[in-house]
């Protein structure tokens, strides 16, 4: 690696003008990264992760401007200095960027084909032919993985998955060939599978081109799999800058070592996640103590008295905090110092994994059952709209929740995960099968019934903000519910169940007179919470309800639930691709494909020994903390078309253990223990008495 640095960020200073005052968003940032270096910027939202890259890029908001005595240094060329034309020739052929959200990256009323010519013809200073135009599109599509890329040029974003629309914008940032490639939270909206073919894809171009690359993210789990430098940002500055090795190994900083602690795959199932108290400091105020003082449970008197300075603790280790300072650690016993009461409290919480215990169906009475359910959505075409095909979003699924306990269904965008979920509330129609919910088929029930019936039956969904009418208080909010379904006398009892579900959901009642958009992510998610248990629910259906959550966020509202359930003995459908929370949270695990289930048993079972080839490339695909080599291993292609599904076994174009019976037939379920069950050849009796023999003969 290059001694000089590629990007160099010196005293970075943004702020933000508001009707309610100036926000320093940014506060004193010093930033070295070098080519063919990945370096991670992690922190919680609202910490100044984006408009630190937005600075870098010059794409701040109107509001917002980059303060006197900022310097950014791309290779000898000073950043802040230039202006708007001169930034974008930078911006042309040294910076690019791959932002969150894909879809609001491309425009919606122009092909992939043209917004990529649009791309090589702003980075290329002379005229081209048409046709080199397009091998250079072909050439990007290569690079980026794309198949069948001919067809995909004349497609529209909206034709596309998510993860196909990220690697476009990844072909368009790569138009210039960069020195540098920005990264804001690539893979958040992403499924554990195409998050693994994105961050493989950005690792392979970062060594094929030696590109410098800023990755924002705020998963420790793609920091240990991508990084090779770490600075956390919290509250506008920088508190701890490491190796990834360091960091991963031995977090220094309170705020890193509670954001590890918060993480549900360094907690046992049935205990309770560590939470950060409080919330990130509004950044409208000037600061004289440390930021995280009032959320950090190390904090000591010198923490009361004067603002840490950031110290070394070697060549690549530095952090922001008092128990650092030699000075001040002469006054405090080594017994009573942060790195012994650390240590002391990871061995309390350990829990050998022969204590783990697993649920017993048998014993527990089921509350839903779900037998050949089938959705199928007819896809017309034509004046007369003559249907032509269908869409089997979820073909004949067959699954059982008992009451008190969580399943969790996991699997790829697209598989029919959500459409499960409104089925069994009968928010879509239908095809075919049956949905038992308290020895009731849901079905056949009439409007009236199923009116009743819904308000034992409730769905808190990804988007809390998106979910809810932002001109009502949250009162309103929760109080809507309970009048459509005549629960309370009057008004004064709802306002008096609205204070008790406010109190335990963990909401202040100040907030009742609130409106969506004036709360965070976390309180919409508990308001949401709250609503569904307004009207009495004992079965909610979770989708997706902490994938867009910081891990601190996520920690409280897992520990809720968690709480609630224990208290309140609701069962949970937890619809999700997050494997560290399915493995804390539930006691029962499906994974579908493509509309049906292809293994379900106990979590434990399920996540330490998978038998389905789908379920080991998805657990294979999941960023490790502990195997920080082993990289990902997605799964090879996409999800085939629900709309044409592959005869036979649906993961046969896929499998790495594919044979020509699993072309032919769709495979039965098959017991592999007392209740896990696979739907795979490799574990139907003839495979199994077939090796039998085979082991037999070859003397075992």
């Amino acid at each position: 690696m290059n001694n000089n640095p590629l990007l160099k960020v010196k005293q970075l200073r943004v702020q933000i003008r508001t009707p309610s005052g100036v926000i320093q968003a940014v506060d004193g940032v010093d930033i070295e990264i070098h080519r063919g270096e990945i370096f991670a910027l992690v922190g919680e939202s609202g910490c100044g992760k984006s408009m630190t890259a937005l600075s870098i890029n010059r794409l701040l908001p109107d509001n917002a401007a980059i303060c006197q005595g900022s310097e950014i240094y791309l290779e000898d060329c000073r950043i802040h200095e230039l202006n708007e034309n001169q930034m974008r020739h930078i911006r042309r052929d040294k910076i690019g960027m791959i932002f969150q959200d894909p879809a609001t990256a491309l425009n919606p009323v122009l092909t992939i084909g043209a917004q990529l010519e649009e791309a090589i013809n702003k980075s290329n200073g002379h005229k081209k032919s048409s046709r080199q135009i397009k091998a250079e599109i072909l050439d990007l599509l290569e690079k980026v993985r794309l198949p069948h890329p001919n067809a995909i040029l004349h497609q529209y974003p909206h034709q596309l998955s998510g993860g196909l629309k990220q690697r476009v914008v990844i072909a368009m940032a790569l138009a210039q060939s960069p020195l540098l490639l920005i990264a804001d939270e690539a893979t958040t909206a992403l499924d554990v599978t195409t998050q693994a073919q994105v961050l493989s894809l950005i690792k392979d171009l970062n060594k094929k081109f030696n590109m410098a690359i800023l990755l924002i993210t705020h998963d420790l789990g793609i920091v240990a799999q991508m990084a090779d430098t770490v600075a956390v940002m919290y509250a506008g500055h920088i508190i701890e800058k490491s190796s990834k090795e360091d960091f991963i190994n031995k977090p220094s900083h309170p705020y890193s070592k509670q954001l590890f602690a918060s993480l549900p795959e360094h907690t046992q199932h049935g205990h309770e996640l560590a939470v950060i108290p409080g919330q990130v400091p509004r950044l409208n105020k000037k600061f004289t103590l440390c930021r995280f003082k009032d959320r950090c449970k190390y904090v000591f008197s010198a923490c009361e008295h004067s603002m840490p300075e950031l110290i070394k603790l070697n060549d690549i280790h530095s952090v922001r905090c008092h128990w650092y300072s030699q000075s001040q650690l002469r006054k405090i016993p080594t017994p009573l110092r942060i790195e012994t009461i650390y240590d002391d409290n990871l061995s309390k919480t350990a829990i050998p994994s022969d204590e783990l215990t697993e649920p017993y169906n048998d014993l527990e009475e089921s509350i839903l059952e779900i037998d050949e359910l089938k959705v199928h959505f007819a896809v017309k075409k034509g004046l007369f709209k003559k249907t032509i095909g269908y869409i089997k979003a979820v073909d004949g699924l067959s699954v059982k929740l008992n009451e008190g306990q969580t399943l969790a269904l996991v699997g790829e965008s697209g598989c029919g995960k959500t459409t499960v979920g409104k089925a069994i509330l009968r928010l879509v129609d239908t095809t075919h099968g049956k949905v038992i919910f308290n020895q009731k088929n849901i079905l056949n029930l009439s409007a009236r019934k199923l009116r009743e019936k819904r308000a034992q039956m409730q769905m808190i969904f990804q988007d809390p903000y998106s979910s809810m009418d932002p001109r009502m208080r949250v009162s309103d909010i929760i109080e809507e519910g309970m009048i459509a379904l005549n629960i309370g006398t009057d008004a004064f009892e709802r306002q008096d169940r609205i204070n008790v579900l406010l109190e335990q959901v963990g909401l202040s009642h100040a907030l009742k007179d609130r409106f969506a958009h004036e709360l965070s992510g976390g309180q919409r998610q508990r308001v949401a919470i709250a609503r569904a248990l307004s009207v009495g629910a004992s079965l909610i259906v979770c989708d997706e309800p902490t994938s867009a959550l910081d891990v601190s966020v996520q920690a409280q509202i897992l520990n809720l639930l968690k709480s609630l359930q224990s208290d309140l003995s609701i069962s949970l459908l937890f619809i999700t691709h997050n494997i560290g929370v399915v493995k804390y949270l539930a006691d029962y695990v499906a994974v579908m494909y493509l509309g049906r289930i292809v293994e379900y048993g106990p979590t434990q079972k399920v996540l330490n020994s998978p038998k389905h080839p789908y379920t080991q490339a998805l657990l294979a695909s999941v960023p490790s903390l502990i195997e920080q080599n082993n990289f990902f291993h997605p799964p090879k292609g996409e999800l085939p078309s629900p709309m044409h599904p592959p005869k036979g076994c649906h993961f046969s174009p896929r499998c790495p253990k594919v044979h020509a019976r699993c072309l032919e037939k769709y495979p039965d379920s098959y017991f592999t223990s007392l209740e896990q069950q696979v739907s795979c050849f490799l574990y139907s009796p003839e495979e199994i008495t077939k090796e039998t023999k085979k082991e037999i003969s070859n003397g075992f």
